[in-house]
């Protein structure tokens, strides 16, 4: 133990943190995209060859060898979309963001003025506030936006004439990364069978990832705050702020 302190030098502990930053990076830009799920299985499979080499599994070996030959350029060309995105990402978006905050709590007030005009109407809407967990599995197969929150935006996007008024509008770093997008339905049966489709996929996303949704109800104009798969129905303007804020500037 002490020699390997002794020969500990500077310059090893500049390659630990480089590469630690660098990892980290690379989960960020990952977390939330199809590439997670394949990822973990092509990590499983590199055990797999490990475990049959330490074993002496000879066949076994030798054809998870060719098939990892080219595991590299199958996820350069399955994943072409999302290591472009993320480069786009890295080389756009700083480390750390010191607006994003105040970006998120304007975002919050103009969400909390559409959705209570929205309410006033009886017009339906689902929004998702997105935290750590990512959601661009979810954003993918939506409308893409990157537009500032405004009440005037949020409310044209959830009117009835509106081509993309069924979907969830999705906020991420306080600004709208895309609309119309498709939420998996819960599937616990403890849901009340009153809730209609919206609450549903709200509840869903929300029992699956960190985010907060909330849901105007068409049928009485009640706004449901959604959180860890726990629904909160008939929240006011004062407490959803409190809530927001809470839960995404804290």
């Amino acid at each position: 133990m002490k020699e390997l302190f002794t020969s500990f030098r500077w310059q090893d502990g500049l390659d630990i943190l480089v590469l630690s930053v660098v990892i980290y990076w690379g989960l960020n830009l990952i977390r939330g995209t199809r590439a997670v799920p394949m990822l973990i299985g092509l990590g499983m499979v590199y055990a797999i060859y490990f475990l049959s080499n330490v074993f002496e599994v000879y066949t076994l070996n030798v054809l998870l060898r060719n098939l990892l030959g080219w595991s590299l350029v199958l996820v350069f060309i399955v994943f072409q979309d999302d290591i472009r995105r993320a480069l786009t990402q890295v080389g756009t978006r700083p480390l750390f963001s010191p607006r994003e905050r105040v970006a998120q709590g304007q975002a919050v007030e103009e969400l909390i003025k559409a959705l209570t005009y929205l309410a006033s109407r009886r017009v339906g809407a689902l929004v998702v506030l997105q935290n750590e967990v990512g959601l661009n599995q979810y954003i993918e197969v939506g409308v893409p936006l990157d537009a500032q929150v405004s009440k005037e935006l949020v409310t044209s996007i959830f009117l009835p004439g509106s081509p993309i008024h069924d979907g969830a509008l999705i906020i991420q770093h306080g600004r709208i990364t895309a609309a119309g997008c498709f939420l998996p339905l819960t599937t616990n049966p403890n849901v009340s069978k009153t809730l209609g489709t919206r609450h549903r996929a709200a509840i869903g996303l929300t029992e699956e990832t960190d985010a907060a949704a909330i849901v105007v109800s068409e049928e009485d104009g009640m706004i449901s705050l959604v959180r860890q798969g726990k629904i909160t129905r008939d929240v006011d303007a004062a407490t959803l702020r409190t809530t927001l804020h809470r839960l995404l500037l804290a």
